[in-house]
């Protein structure tokens, strides 16, 4: 039997040397399998095993074949397309150039690039309006929507989520919510950035930024309950995320900063950032006179003086089960959310815990 099934190989590959590659049908003959998996291979769908969609795309590379996209997506109905995403409800100064959107955004491109999608980019500014998810996912320009982040819109998210299934956001997880979220345990990083501090030597903290976001509500809950729990006092200051006054408006709250705080947990790696700036134009020793803690692990976090200690985000990780459920809830399957676990990464920025 595989003398024949050779054979006709043979045959096949001989017929279609006089010509060219040209449809699916072709590859099927050299492939000796039906055109609905060649269909599925080239289109990187699970259902053909590894094997067989390499060597068919193999084959496809060999003859230079490339499938009519234009054609298989009228069929589809499907465009190709992602839509992503970012709400700036609750910090409209934010920019797409936040080094956070920068890079989740890099690690999606190349996620959704190499599964054959496009990517359309939007940044939305709420102001008083509903509709601005809708209206993406609505359009019929998209085949699903990647959301960065929940802002203030968990309401319109959840509203849109209910009829909208390939719906997939970077954010926090509520108990019983519609909307399938992919992000950390906030509260828990929130924690583990108190206790880090904490554990080194710090007696009394300060939340540094704004909490009107949800993500960063729970990091300010996790840290003030870790405080409380250890007789510690952590203080809120307010100051924007973003925008080009957030370096001023930081240096302004932290030199009217009471001089017995000795330790700061920043709601990002970036107000962390302009924090070690503000810092050192006042006098003040990081980690001496005091320790700074981020969060998100950004590239840019190793890179400050002294280097940041801060909480991971899986970043990567996440775009990446972002993609794979945006994937499934696109076929019609069920695909539930994901909480990751976050990690502490020490530098220079805080002091060797007492504990080590």
């Amino acid at each position: 039997m595989t003398g024949k099934r050779n054979h006709e190989k043979l045959r096949a590959e001989a017929g279609i040397a006089a010509g060219e590659v040209r449809t699916l049908a072709d590859i099927a003959r050299l492939a000796g399998v039906s055109a609905g998996t060649v269909s599925r291979a080239l289109a990187g769908k699970s259902l053909v095993n590894a094997e067989t969609r390499e060597r068919i795309r193999a084959i496809a590379r060999q003859h230079g074949f490339r499938p009519n996209q234009m054609a298989s997506r009228l069929r589809s109905r499907r465009t190709g397309v992602i839509g992503v995403v970012i709400p700036l409800g609750h910090e409209k100064r934010q920019h797409v150039s936040d080094p956070f959107f920068l890079t989740l955004l890099g690690y999606l491109a190349d996620e959704l690039t190499e599964g054959g999608y496009d990517l359309m980019l939007s940044r939305a500014i709420p102001d008083g309006t509903s509709d601005w998810l809708e209206r993406m996912t609505s359009s019929g320009m998209v085949d699903g929507v990647i959301v960065i982040g929940q802002s203030d819109q968990f309401a319109v998210i959840e509203q849109v989520a209910a009829n909208y299934r390939p719906l997939v956001v970077w954010g926090h997880q509520r108990p019983g919510q519609t909307h399938c979220v992919v992000g950390t345990d906030n509260e828990a990083g929130g924690r583990m950035a108190a206790r880090h501090l904490i554990d080194a030597g710090a007696r009394r903290l300060v939340f540094l930024g704004d909490t009107s976001g949800m993500e960063i509500a729970m990091r300010f809950r996790g840290a003030a309950a870790e405080a409380e729990a250890a007789g510690i006092p952590l203080s809120h200051l307010s100051a924007g995320l973003a925008g080009e006054d957030m370096g001023s408006q930081i240096r302004s709250v932290l030199a009217e900063m009471d001089m017995a705080v000795d330790g700061i947990v920043a709601a990002t790696d970036l107000v962390a950032m302009s924090a070690l700036r503000a810092l050192h134009e006042i006098g003040r020793a990081v980690p001496g006179d005091m320790q700074v803690i981020g969060y998100d692990n950004l590239p840019l976090a190793a890179q400050t003086m002294p280097p940041l200690t801060t909480i991971r985000q899986e970043i990567a990780a996440g775009a990446r089960a972002m993609v794979e459920r945006l994937k499934a809830r696109i076929e019609g399957e069920n695909a539930p959310g994901l909480v990751m676990a976050p990690a502490l990464v020490r530098r220079a920025s805080t002091l060797t815990s007492t504990l080590d």
